[in-house]
Order: C-alpha cells, then structure tokens, then sequence
C-alpha cells in the first residue's frame, strides 16, 4: 500500500491552485454545521480540495430515507453518526487532516469550541433550524467569519454568502423574533429562492409543512458541494472579489436558469413583501 503524502495527493491542483496556496489550504480549518444531504458532499470536495483540518458537526445518524441525496448514506452506515462518517471520508482522502467532531450538533454551549480556530464557516443545516442559524450566523460574525450557504432548490441552488462586515443574516430575511415557525419558513424560502423555478416542475404532494417534510433530489447536493468548495477556497485564498448578500445567485440545472440577484433592501422591499404573500397562500394550500 502506497503511504500517503500531502503533496503528491494534491498535486493536481497546481495551475489552478500554487504551492503556497495549497499550504495555505492545507493550514485552513472549515467548519461546516450540518452533514446531510449538503453538507456530506461538501466535506468529500472540500477534503479533495486539500482543506486541512475541519470542525463538523451534526445530530443525526443515517437512515434508509436519506439514501436518494446524502452522500454518506449506504447500507454500511445506516444507524452510524454522521460525524463519525465524515471523519471516516475526510481520512480516506487526508489521513494527516485534523477532524473535530460534535455529535450533538451546535448548541449554545458549544458554539465557541465550533468555531475555535476556524477560517471559514459553512451553513448546511437542515430548513427548520432556525435556532441553531441564529446562533451560527451571531457567533461567526461577533468572530469576524465568513458564512457560505448554497440551500438545494429542486434541481438547482441558491448561493448566500455573508460578509462579516455585511448585511446580517436576520436583515437579509428580515427575520422577526417574533415569527412563528411558519412565517419563519415564508421569509427564509423568500430570501433563498429569489426566483420560484422550481414550482415550474414541483408536485405540491411532496410538501408537508407540518411534518418538516419538504421534496428533495441528488444532483443539487453534487453540484452544491463544487459550488461551496470553490466559494471556501475563494474566501481563503482571496483569488477574487467575493459575492456576498444582499447579492445572491441562484441556478437551475433543469431548466437550465442563472441569475444574479441583488436585494439592496433584502427581504425588506415591497416587491419581496407581495412574494412573501404569495407563498403563505401557497404553502398554505
């Protein structure tokens, strides 16, 4: 069996990535909240991509019901944490990264350990997290961190990234103390979805608000995890300017759709009122 080596491993990223960006890669921690259907793909790019060390947490074990888009859901891991598995992917790929894992998720008496020594923070929570992302998105900016999240749309996404010195999360959704988890659920598919395409080929049976049940297919996961990776490396390398809110983009591979979004107002506006209307009535029904 070969040994493993850093450099040899990753050596196909130079031309795109150089040699002292790489190490700097390699030095990085990424904290990534959540590891289902997102959230364990993007573990396996981000590992490929060289990223170092990682905090990762999640709740969770896996379940028959998740193996139509998480990418460590097998037969081999039913009943297994999720942060047990991903460690497992990471040392696959990386047997010298360092892994931390939180098997109880992120709550508030572990939110500091979560994000202690990280460079960037991944948002992969499940929909009906409100809590958690509320104390995700305060933590990561009171600590100066980026927060990247690409939430699956049908067979696209919506890519959010949040400056630390931007726009806030709760100003972007225009997010109330007060919602109730409904009008939680409303302001949150309003921000993440700027443009409904997915209600083009959506069959409305596949909703149920009450139950948390909400439709989902394997490729967005996939292409989300190259998104995010690219995104993560773009922050931690500063290759470009990067897109943060009240900018969004968003994509639609089945009906082949891309559109950037900006909400100088976020959630705020009048127009984004009347869409919030619009969808009570929907779910609703």
């Amino acid at each position: 069996m070969e040994n493993f080596d850093y450099d040899t491993a990753f050596s196909r990223n130079r031309g795109f990535i150089s040699i002292d960006e790489q190490k700097k890669l390699k030095a990085s921690r990424v904290a990534i909240a959540g590891l289902g259907g997102t959230g364990g793909a993007q573990v396996a790019a981000l590992s490929r991509l060289g990223i170092g060390n990682f905090n990762l947490a999640d709740l969770d074990e896996y379940e028959l019901k998740n193996f139509n888009r998480q990418y460590g859901a097998t037969m081999q891991t039913i009943g297994k944490k999720k942060t047990a598995v991903a460690k497992q992917i990471v040392h696959g790929i990386n047997p010298d990264a360092d892994v931390k894992t939180f098997d109880t998720g992120i709550q508030s008496d572990n939110i500091e350990q979560f994000l202690e020594e990280v460079d960037v923070v991944i948002d992969s929570l499940d929909f009906y997290c409100f809590k958690e992302r509320f104390l995700l998105y305060s933590a990561a900016r009171n600590k100066g961190l980026w927060v990247i999240t690409s939430p699956p749309l049908g067979f696209g996404f919506t890519l959010l990234c949040f400056d630390p010195h931007g726009m806030t999360f709760e100003d972007y959704f225009n997010f109330s103390p007060s919602d109730t988890e409904f009008e939680l659920s409303v302001a949150l598919i309003a921000g993440i979805a700027p443009r409904a395409y997915l209600f083009k080929y959506l069959n409305r049976s596949g909703i149920n608000i009450d139950n948390h049940q909400l439709p989902s297919v394997s490729p967005a996961p996939f292409i989300i995890a190259g998104v995010i990776a690219t995104n993560a490396c773009n922050i931690l390398l500063c290759k470009v300017k990067p897109v943060s809110v009240p900018t969004v983009i968003q994509y639609d591979a089945l009906l082949q759709v891309y559109k950037k979004h900006k909400f100088i107002f976020g959630m705020k506006g009048p127009l984004q009122r009347i869409k919030k209307m619009i969808l009570r009535s929907k779910l609703l029904k």
